[in-house]
């Protein structure tokens, strides 16, 4: 295996990305990004912006994302503590739309997942002061960002919200976003 173990998901352009590390005595050594690594394996998106949240046990962020023409692609890792990461394909014309792809992101697992433009994201933090650090394609834009609302019964996201005791903690804003069907939303399949 090289520095970086690549797999696709059942979402087209959505892929879980694992990264080598190297154990010994003194703790771990990796690799989080190389753009010749992450080329040779025919990935050609540009980082421009990197963002980093901690979150405490329950807190859940999202589901967000920017219309054209500020799209926002994000490949996130948890860097301390776990998060369930989630992406909704929100991409018009798209066979999978509506639907999502999540998985448990730990420090421990070190595993990544990329999103490209066109998903709505978000996470729930499942452990106290829980870091997550993401790289994005796109720069943030206030007037572009949009977002569907965490609970959405027709997409269905099954949250473990039995690991925090049932208790999910969100911001004012993530209260209120709108169904998926109700969002505004500009991205087309192929994107």
């Amino acid at each position: 295996m090289g520095q970086f173990k690549f797999s696709r998901t059942n979402i087209d352009g959505v892929l879980v990305i694992e990264p080598r590390a190297f154990h010994d005595d003194r703790g771990f050594f990796m690799e989080c990004y190389n753009l010749k690594s992450f080329e040779d394996n025919g990935f050609t998106v540009k980082f421009v912006q990197d963002n980093h949240s901690v979150s405490k046990k329950g807190v859940l962020r999202g589901l967000h994302y920017q219309l054209h023409p500020s799209p926002m692609g994000k490949l996130v890792r948890c860097l301390k503590g776990r998060i369930f990461d989630v992406g909704v394909d929100i991409r018009k014309g798209s066979p999978t739309f509506g639907k999502w792809f999540g998985d448990i992101l730990s420090g421990e697992n070190m595993k990544m997942i990329y999103f490209p433009p066109g998903f709505a994201h978000g996470f729930l933090s499942l452990e106290d002061d829980t870091h997550v650090y993401y790289k994005c394609t796109g720069l943030y834009s206030k007037e572009n960002e949009r977002a569907i609302i965490w609970n959405d019964p027709e997409i269905g996201i099954k949250w473990p919200a039995d690991e925090v005791g049932g208790k999910i903690i969100l911001s004012d804003r993530d209260k209120v976003h709108p169904r998926l069907k109700d969002a505004e939303t500009n991205h087309t399949y192929p994107g």
